[in-house]
């Protein structure tokens, strides 16, 4: 039993890490080609490639071998399991820990702007001290209140789950840091679509910003130096969507489709042992009716 779960659990990492490849190589290209927003929605395709793998396997006739991956890891599986939960549970404490002391800054008021929360999400806001115009505390509660609108801090939550249930495999760690960039520049452009006049003040903010590189795994913070490459979003603001109307959302539908079907056609197949004609006559519904006529030959069917 523990074979097969350490099994899942390597398959499930493979294919996602995988899926995490193909995303970096084509996430600039599809950037550019269907804007950031739409770009930002191929990272769907490493956790739906690896649950996947989870699900019932391709059905073949006959008595194929067992799965080579468990029977690999029959010997060592027990301490790897117990392995991986000791660090689950510190990678668990260590993201516990950063959260924890991001709240106590932004309950102090020494953190911010950013979106605090998965269920409710709060949006804190810096410190009223004179530094952002009031245009520019408008733009930058709008960048929020746009991720609290495309439920990113839920995604980020998501992500942050992957990266503690996954705290071996170095992918997830390097998209998970990816991804929440592109997420910014999904969040960039929603909002300066809805403010297409305000691009030289959004630069102007985003480079006005300079916040420490504190964690906050269970949020969406605006742009922290050394955390978020302000070259690339500066550089994306001029840069008009080039795919409008459904092109965007139907290429990528049919990317993150391809890389799930190839997740889930790579598993091992489950056999699907072909009944004898007796034993299936004996399990069909009709099997009682035969008998009543027989034991009853006076019995008439009506027409």
């Amino acid at each position: 039993m523990t074979s097969l779960i350490l099994a899942d659990l390597i398959r499930a990492n493979l294919a996602g890490a995988a899926a995490i490849l193909v995303v970096l190589l084509v996430r600039v290209a599809a950037r550019r080609f269907v804007g950031p927003e739409m770009a930002y929605y191929l990272w769907a395709a490493p956790p739906l490639a690896a649950l996947a793998t989870l699900m019932p396997a391709p059905t073949v006739d006959g008595f194929p071998p067992a799965d080579a991956l468990a029977h690999a890891v029959r010997d060592w599986s027990a301490p790897a399991l117990v392995i991986w939960a000791l660090g689950l549970a510190v990678t668990l404490a260590a993201f516990g820990w950063a959260q924890h002391r991001f709240l106590a800054a932004a309950r102090a008021g020494k953190a911010g702007p950013s979106v605090v929360g998965v269920i409710a999400p709060r949006i804190y806001m810096p410190p009223d001290d004179g530094r952002y115009t009031a245009e520019e505390r408008a733009v930058i509660r709008a960048h929020e209140h746009e991720h609290v609108v495309r439920s990113d801090p839920r995604a980020g939550a998501l992500a942050a789950a992957l990266q503690v249930l996954c705290w071996f495999n170095p992918f997830v760690h390097i998209g998970a840091h990816a991804m929440r960039l592109d997420q910014e520049l999904a969040c960039d452009a929603a909002v300066l679509r809805r403010r297409p006049h305000d691009r030289c003040l959004y630069a102007k903010t985003l480079l006005k910003t300079q916040l420490d590189a504190q964690m906050l795994p269970f949020g969406c913070r605006w742009p922290a130096k050394g955390l978020h490459p302000l070259e690339v979003r500066v550089g994306l603001l001029r840069s008009p969507v080039r795919y409008d109307g459904l092109a965007g959302p139907i290429l990528i539908a049919m990317g993150l489709t391809i890389i799930t079907l190839c997740a889930w056609s790579v598993q091992p197949p489950d056999p699907r042992h072909p009944q004898p004609v007796i034993d299936l006559w004996r399990n069909q519904p009709y099997r009682q009716v035969s008998v009543m006529l027989v034991a009853h030959p006076a019995l008439e069917v009506p027409n």
